[in-house]
């Protein structure tokens, strides 16, 4: 969808050493059917050649950090575009997913959309996420915004810089608690999460544990409702689990783990707070 009077959307894309998966992205972006469109990458000091690939697909790459909520402010402050997306560097869009996504926030009069995902990759472990992902699709209370206008995010603050992890939701929560209405976009992104191993699930969710006592700072009571959500979308969804009762089980054994990994994180993440001056 190219005509004259469309608005600029600014795709920000943060990354660190994101080589296995960061053309995939970038090439996806390229490629969408919406115009007119700014690509800017925002990297954190890669060392294994991600901006130099980045480079290849946008003039815009900017070397910044510390984390990601920091990229993607600096992101949103370069920004030229009215509204502004953000993907992970492991994401990739389908051709006309800006453009859908533009026509849902058009329909719906909405400041914000959420692009639900589907986990792709290989071994065990990817595929019961792709099995427990898959039970949210149907869910917009779980769905975070992954383009928004970026007045908004200006005048709201954007991303909350003691957040590596639960930023996305903590920016749900404060857009519905201003009234700014959120759609889902009838579209489906692939998130390329590779050969996942129990080890990593637990590294990641450790490390967005770290962030979650700011998080219940900011909205009281909303992380145990976050869970109930989780296991909603599970009982819904239980014929379908029970149709793949393997997958399913190892499903249950990650989420045990990947519950022990934010219970951790957030622990230390309370003792850093209580040392901070």
């Amino acid at each position: 969808m190219s005509t004259d009077s469309n608005p600029v959307v600014t795709v920000v894309v943060p990354t660190r050493n994101n080589i296995r998966t960061i053309a995939a992205c970038l090439a996806s972006v390229t490629q969408q059917t919406y115009a007119p469109l700014e690509l800017l990458v925002v990297d954190n000091h890669s060392d294994d050649g991600t901006a130099d690939v980045a480079g290849e697909y946008t003039p815009d790459v900017i070397t910044a950090g510390p984390e990601r909520s920091a990229q993607r402010n600096i992101g949103v402050e370069k920004a030229r575009g009215e509204w502004v997306l953000w993907l992970d560097s492991d994401m990739v869009l389908p051709p006309e997913t800006v453009e859908v996504a533009m026509r849902t926030a058009a329909e719906h009069d909405a400041v914000g959309v959420a692009l639900p995902e589907r986990t792709i990759g290989d071994g065990f472990w990817t595929a019961c996420r792709a099995l427990e992902r898959s039970c949210y699709l149907d869910d917009p209370w779980l769905h975070n915004p992954r383009l928004v206008r970026r007045d908004f995010l200006m005048e709201d603050g954007g991303f909350h810089l003691e957040m590596s992890g639960p930023e996305d939701a903590d920016l749900r929560m404060r857009m519905h608690a201003q009234g700014a209405a959120i759609a889902l976009a009838p579209i489906i992104v692939d998130h390329d999460e590779g050969r996942l191993t129990l080890a990593e699930v637990m590294r990641k969710r450790y490390y967005y544990g770290r962030s979650i006592p700011a998080f219940a700072e900011q909205h009281d009571g909303a992380v145990g409702e976050q869970g109930r959500a989780v296991l909603r979308s599970y009982v819904r969804h239980r014929g379908d689990l029970a149709k793949d009762p393997a997958h399913s089980a190892g499903m249950v054994v990650m989420r045990g783990m990947e519950v022990v990994g934010y219970s951790l994180g957030a622990r230390r993440g309370r003792r850093d707070r209580a040392t901070t001056p």
